[in-house]
């Protein structure tokens, strides 16, 4: 279903040159991926504080694997989504900004999936050891799918509804 007024999309004429808009597209993407680091570096928090919980020790090998299925793949989220920031500052003022740009994006993207599994298998975790095993399963994969939809999947298929409507 597409949105009202979204059906063609097209990029607006622009008299900017290519290095104003590569300036600004960097921007744009760090600026996302701020947003996406302060929510991956709670959660990291939150799970490297976990193990010294009273009770951790009652997680059984299940649980112990969603928690570090969760740990691990928070610290990946987190190493990708910091690197472009990290890469800015290392090649600031060369003319690499383009290619930074291009890996930046792609580094968001990847992040995005590790996001998205350490969320899985922490709410998996926990639905696990407050509920029960299957409800664990349900809740965990809703939010699989939640974010494989709305992060990955709905931006794919505008992307060629827009390059079916533009040929």
């Amino acid at each position: 279903m597409s949105e009202p007024g979204h059906d063609h999309i097209e990029e607006p004429e622009s008299d900017e040159t290519r290095k104003e808009r590569v300036d600004r597209e960097l921007g744009e993407l760090l600026q996302g991926l701020r947003v996406a680091v302060t929510g991956v570096q709670v959660l990291f928090a939150f799970l490297l504080t976990l193990p010294f919980a009273a009770g951790f020790h009652k997680l059984d090998s299940g649980g112990r694997w969603l928690f570090f299925i969760s740990l691990l793949s928070a610290a990946l989220a987190s190493v990708l989504f910091i690197t472009p920031a990290a890469q800015h500052r290392l090649l600031f003022r060369t003319p690499l900004k383009e290619r930074m740009l291009h890996r930046a994006n792609t580094l968001g993207i990847a992040g995005a999936v590790g996001l998205a599994i350490a969320m899985t298998s922490s709410v998996a975790l926990v639905a696990e050891t407050v509920i029960n095993a299957w409800p664990a399963a349900l809740f965990g994969g809703a939010v699989a799918l939640s974010s494989a939809w709305f992060w990955i999947l709905q931006p794919i298929l505008d992307l060629h509804r827009t390059r079916d409507v533009t040929s």
